[in-house]
């Protein structure tokens, strides 16, 4: 989970990619990075932390030119740090370009000892390498059929050869001098959207992005799309074949991960996570006897929502969050999970004081933070608490770019909904059935394998 942002033909490209960087903080913490380009070269600057904190004013001036891409990364393939922050400025026999990726290849560690064995050199150890080396050792291949424009005969080929080797979760921004390439992988894991201002067009992996730099929200790649904009105009190709609705979109996205003002895959977030409130008050509102609906913040806001008007139950805010701490669940390591949860959220004892509290949260998989909220909520004088999540049990890993590596983190993989209310010293725990969650999305083809275990690919 990363975020990606693109700009064509913007006098002011890098600033235009900081704020759309800005947007998509919450996909990415670790670091930040923006390469641009005036036509003849590149600049680049890519630094550890957070948007605000890592790119000054004077590395923005310093950024060149009326095209950029930009990231802030999300570590679930490669280490922590600063090593694979991007975009990855690459010099290969087949010219020189930028590369910034939202995703997770599952074919990663073959790709790389396939290409080691080649004697190719890796700088890091992020799977979005890979799609360089790809590139530069590609032998050029075009689809039966496919006609490309002219401008695009000495490149597209060779993307096109290097995308038939990877598998899984891939959005993709390539930056070139003389064009911007965007790309969805075939099934569609990751969002990808098409804005525009003007003259001007614009790529985010959330709608969010365009709105602050006022440009207006024009489409989403299509699953498996490849789009090419350059001074001829845009136009797109699908090198597997026109593949007609998504396949595989990643349904966290919409629980948890984008933002609830996004438009993606079709949908509003937070009509989406209202959706799902509902759904789970008209599968567990009649087991319950309480008195008010707290939501956990602010991934709970939306769902308690949703929850509390279908039900009837009133809901307050019963937890404070200090919006200067970042989210627990994408620290990278569990010490700062534990610590974040302590430092982000306050209770309201003027709510809870000896009520009977249904906390709703949008997952559950750690249970470490639901473990300290009870706690919390207990000392605040809460008489029970009922928590109430708006998806599914968490039991399988996530390979295609959400960091859920192993079963063994995973609470509901080894003990049952009973155990994991005793576990975190829950009144009782409610989850939401995996048919109430796919009635709360529209249309069909969404990933669903951290809870369901069906992965849409085969894994290696």
């Amino acid at each position: 989970m990363c975020g990606i942002f693109g700009v064509w033909n913007s006098p002011r490209a890098s600033f235009d990619t900081y704020w759309g960087l800005y947007a998509l903080q919450h996909r990415g913490q670790e670091s930040a990075g923006i390469c641009t380009t005036d036509g003849e070269n590149f600049y680049l600057v890519k630094k550890q932390g957070l948007v605000l904190e890592a790119l000054k004013e004077e590395d923005l001036k310093k950024l060149k030119g009326t095209s950029a891409v930009g990231h802030v990364r999300y570590s679930t393939a490669g280490d922590i740090g600063g090593t694979n922050a991007q975009p990855i400025l690459a010099e290969t026999s087949k010219g020189t370009f930028a590369l910034v990726h939202n995703g997770n290849l599952i074919n990663y560690k073959v790709l790389k000892k396939e290409l080691s064995q080649r004697g190719v050199v890796f700088k890091y150890t992020s799977d979005s390498e890979v799609f360089v080396h790809l590139i530069d050792q590609a032998k050029g291949w075009v689809p039966q059929g496919l006609k490309l424009h002219p401008n695009d005969e000495d490149f597209l080929p060779y993307l096109f050869d290097a995308l038939r080797e990877v598998k899984g979760a891939y959005s993709l921004l390539i930056l070139l001098k003389d064009k911007l390439i965007a790309v969805r992988d075939p099934l569609g894991f990751r969002p990808l959207e098409i804005g525009k201002s003007g003259d001007s067009w614009f790529f985010s992996s959330e709608s969010v992005g365009f709105d602050i730099v006022g440009a207006d929200f024009h489409r989403e790649l299509k699953a498996g799309e490849v789009v090419v904009i350059d001074k001829d105009g845009i136009r797109s190709y699908f090198p597997f074949g026109d593949i007609s609705g998504r396949k595989a979109s990643c349904i966290f996205e919409f629980i948890y991960f984008a933002r609830p003002d996004s438009y993606i895959f079709g949908d509003w977030v937070y009509e989406v996570r209202k959706r799902l409130g509902r759904q789970l008050a008209r599968e567990v509102a009649h087991k319950l006897n309480v008195d008010v609906v707290v939501p956990v913040p602010d991934s709970g806001i939306v769902p308690a929502i949703g929850f509390s008007k279908e039900s009837g139950i009133p809901m307050e805010l019963g937890l404070i969050r200090n919006h200067y701490v970042g989210r627990s669940f994408i620290q990278p390591t569990q010490e700062l999970r534990d610590l974040k949860v302590l430092m982000k959220l306050s209770p309201v004892k003027a709510v809870l004081k000896d009520r009977r509290v249904a906390i709703v949260d949008d997952s559950l998989v750690r249970g470490t933070t639901a473990r300290r909220i009870i706690k919390m909520l207990r000392r605040a004088g809460a008489k029970e608490v009922h928590v109430l999540i708006t998806s599914p049990p968490v039991k399988f890993p996530c390979f295609y770019g959400i960091d859920i590596p192993t079963r063994e983190e995973l609470i509901a993989n080894s003990l049952s909904v009973e155990e994991i209310a005793r576990h975190i010293d829950a009144d009782s725990l409610h989850y939401l059935s995996v048919e109430g969650m796919l009635k709360a999305v529209k249309g069909e083809g969404f990933c669903t394998a951290c809870f369901t275990g069906e992965y849409p690919t085969e894994l290696p």
